[in-house]
């Protein structure tokens, strides 16, 4: 049987460091999720080159995409 494998697609930085991560279809990964320092090296090794990284920070009304190597 094909199992679809998954990808990261939008990744977002809270100003309080706090990670939310979407799949192509816009649903939340949770094994993604969390505090910047706990899943940043783990998002690092898992995301492709169609993933797009974001900061949200202050009081913007969409967040800013950044490359990976300055998220």
């Amino acid at each position: 049987m094909y199992r679809r494998l998954t990808v990261i697609k939008t990744i977002i930085r809270m100003e309080n460091n706090e990670v939310i991560v979407l799949d192509e279809s816009g649903e939340q990964m949770p094994e993604y999720q969390g505090y910047y320092p706990a899943v940043k090296d783990k998002i690092l090794a898992d995301a492709s080159e169609v993933s797009v990284f974001n900061h949200w920070f202050g009081l913007s009304v969409e967040p800013e995409v950044v490359p990976g190597e300055a998220w």
